[in-house]
């Protein structure tokens, strides 16, 4: 965006989506910290115009280095072209910062690699950004180290679909999300849902469920959240206003309130959920997620 503004430029961000690996080796494609569509709203909000899609699927990986590059700056009239310092690119990734500085010239761009970013995490430790770094702190449930590194909460967006109803039978009806997004690590977490469908949306406070339920057996690891002062109507498990499954839901991840527990009856349960609920409200003083940008400090090469 810096660049642009000198320049007289447009600011565009190209991504790939989904991740390459998921063509090119899918057994290791890492599990995706975000949609298509969650990436385009941030980079706009931080000032970029336009967002473009990189299919990996379209043949854009076959191009050699030098190709990708010239492809690159044909379709997007590229005048400054900015890079992390990991950037490999082209066929079997054998292109680098080295011959994308190396190809600048020729082409009319300059080149901008950003150093790494160093973040200071609760325990102190100053650990460098990366997805690979994100990941890791979700899979141990550290949700507020990952805002951050991300400079926001984790947000996990999916689609409210019907699970097995268990919930409405203890008076905690809760909302079951399709995702295909890396859920943290099993357990209860502080957080938010927003809901939104057609022109209704809400913002609420949630007590949010990662795992398998291991009081009913175990089953396949689900997403789920119990919407505190959701507004409903005739006493309907549905909140007032939406259709009781198919609308859209992102959670935000707060804070990490326990690991997940086996119970040996279902009175144990509910008491753990209502001093669950309770301790959510504690955490969360307003209905309003307030993503705090991390404090950055430069990495040391």
């Amino acid at each position: 965006v810096e660049h642009a503004r000198r320049l007289g430029a447009t600011p565009r961000a190209l991504i790939f989506d989904p991740h390459p690996l998921t063509i090119l080796r899918p057994n290791l494609a890492p599990p995706r910290l975000s949609t298509f569509d969650q990436r385009d709203r941030w980079l706009r909000d931080l000032g970029i115009h336009t967002v473009h899609r990189l299919d990996p699927a379209s043949g854009i990986l076959d191009l050699t280095a030098t190709e990708f590059v010239e492809h690159t700056r044909r379709e997007h009239n590229v005048a400054a072209w900015v890079e992390g310092p990991d950037f490999r690119f082209g066929k079997a990734r054998a292109g680098d910062n080295t011959l994308l500085t190396q190809l600048a010239p020729s082409l009319g761009f300059t080149v901008d690699i950003v150093e790494p970013v160093g973040i200071s995490l609760d325990n102190h430790h100053i650990a460098r950004a990366s997805s690979t770094l994100i990941r890791t702190l979700l899979a141990e449930g550290r949700v507020r180290d990952a805002a951050r590194v991300l400079g926001r909460p984790y947000e996990l967006a999916g689609t409210v679909v019907r699970g097995e109803r268990r919930g409405r039978t203890i008076n905690y009806p809760t909302a079951n999300i399709d995702t295909d997004q890396l859920l943290p690590a099993d357990g209860v977490y502080a957080g938010w849902a927003t809901i939104s469908h057609q022109s209704t949306s809400h913002t609420l406070r949630a007590a949010i469920s990662i795992g398998t339920k291991p009081t009913f057996g175990d089953k396949p690891r689900t997403a789920e959240a119990f919407l505190l002062d959701a507004p409903r109507s005739n006493n309907s498990p549905a909140i007032a206003g939406l259709p009781e499954y198919g609308f859209a839901i992102r959670l935000t991840f707060a804070r990490h309130i326990r690991d997940q527990m086996r119970f040996d009856a279902l009175d144990q349960l509910i008491a753990q959920m209502d001093r669950d609920i309770t301790r959510t409200r504690a955490l969360l003083l307003d209905n309003q997620p307030e993503p705090k940008q991390a404090d950055h400090h430069a990495a040391n090469a």
